[in-house]
């Protein structure tokens, strides 16, 4: 199965597109970038040279993923959500010899409007509420919310938030706490 690129979309020569990927209106991608497949980029998406989408990504409407952005298998970006690369931008200061590497790793959903500042990696599934500004790292299952963002519970692979008994009400799946870090039984 082909990529679907619409006409509006800009992807230049030298970009990874895999198969199945759907790239919608007034994208654009820089050569060099690197898309599973089975991905969508919704309308006004912009990915850097060193951006990178792992399989099964969506990326919903007006996002950009700059250089060193990294987000592995089965991710969801909300709408309008802001990743960075540069923690102290100045216009007169050329600093891109120190972007700082994102991570999102499998499974995770950040919310629309979601702020990502550089450096921080987003654990397994975790959650990031719309509006919340993530500035450390998030482990993995963490539902994060507010702004700084803070811990405010778990969740499951499904995205449901658990309750005292860590069992998914949808699947039935169990989970565990050990040393502070949610784990599948």
């Amino acid at each position: 199965m082909e990529a679907f690129i619409h006409e509006t979309a800009c992807v230049d020569s030298g970009a990874q597109i895999g198969a199945g990927t759907k790239i919608w209106h007034f994208c654009h991608v820089m050569p060099g970038a690197q898309i599973g497949n089975n991905c969508v980029l919704g309308q006004n998406v912009f990915m850097g040279s060193k951006a990178v989408l792992g399989n099964g990504v969506k990326v919903q409407n007006n996002v950009s993923l700059y250089d060193s952005v990294i987000i592995e298998d089965d991710v969801f970006c909300g709408p309008s959500c802001v990743f960075t690369n540069v923690v102290n931008p100045r216009a007169f200061v050329e600093r891109k010899t120190e972007y700082k590497e994102t991570r999102v790793k499998q499974g995770a959903s950040i919310g629309a409007n979601a702020t990502i500042v550089c450096g921080v990696t987003i654990g397994e599934y975790a959650f990031i509420g719309a509006g919340a500004v993530v500035t450390k790292d998030v482990k993995p299952y963490a539902l994060m919310v507010g702004v700084p963002a803070v811990q405010k519970g778990w969740v499951s692979r499904q995205g449901v938030v658990l309750c005292d008994n860590l069992t998914c009400p949808e699947t039935g799946e169990k989970y565990e706490l050990i040393d502070n870090q949610l784990k599948i039984k």
